[in-house]
């Protein structure tokens, strides 16, 4: 039996209901807010946060190495900055993070103590470059080493240390640590300590008491170098 003029109406509205449904779902889905990664994604993980660390360091790396040979302030300033980056990272990196590797890897024991080597010597130039008049001639030359020395060891961690981590340490530890490092980010020495220790227990004893020493002479230096900044000129 042919279908009514009325029911064949019905069945044409229907169906330009659902191509209208089908060719609208795509504007719907460009307009819909972003979904938001939540607050425990990887992004927020422990290796996300040293890569982080890696990009901040590079960043100022870079700017370093684009300023102009006479613009001594500027390379102190950076110079500075990368101090204090450097320190804590290294810090956080011995204070929680290759605990965490040697505890859950042991067979990468080797490449945590090669790490603990590269902060040593890193910290041992960040040392000299922080009594090193800028305008010194060995200034630049110890900045570039130590600019060297610090993507050597960054380059060995994301390409041969982290991905073993991340194929041996489940997400939720991982998470974890990553809340600790941030957690440690905020009480760990500012400045570099080669002589001090750099594995636990005695870098968590040692390190509490210099961090407090070490944002006492911060806050001083800061409020030292803005009563310079303003002093009228004579």
């Amino acid at each position: 039996m042919a279908p009514t003029k009325q029911a064949t109406k019905k069945q044409a509205a229907k169906a330009t209901k659902r191509v209208a449904k089908t060719r609208t779902a795509p504007r719907a889905r460009k307009t819909s807010p972003p979904t938001k990664r939540p607050a425990t994604g990887s992004a927020r993980d422990a290796i996300a946060v040293l890569k982080q660390d890696h990009r901040d360091v590079e960043h100022l790396f870079k700017r370093f190495e684009k300023t102009g040979v006479s613009a001594h302030r500027t390379k102190a300033q950076l110079v500075a900055s990368m101090i204090e980056a450097l320190s804590r990272h290294a810090e956080i990196e011995e204070l929680v993070f290759y605990p965490a590797v040697r505890q859950e890897i042991p067979r990468l024991e080797s490449k945590v103590a090669e790490a603990l080597e590269e902060h040593h010597l890193t910290k041992i130039v960040l040392k000299e470059l922080e009594s090193l008049d800028p305008k010194s001639k060995r200034f630049d030359a110890k900045v570039s080493v130590m600019i060297e020395v610090v993507r050597l060891h960054v380059k060995e961690e994301e390409r041969n240390l982290f991905p073993k981590v991340r194929d041996r340490i489940g997400r939720r530890e991982l998470l974890d640590l990553g809340e600790a490092l941030r957690g440690a980010k905020r009480h760990v020495p500012t400045r570099p300590h080669p002589g001090t220790p750099d594995e636990p227990p005695a870098n968590a004893i040692v390190g509490g008491a210099v961090a407090v020493l070490d944002r006492a002479r911060t806050a001083g230096k800061r409020a030292v170098e803005k009563a310079r900044d303003e002093l009228p000129a004579l």
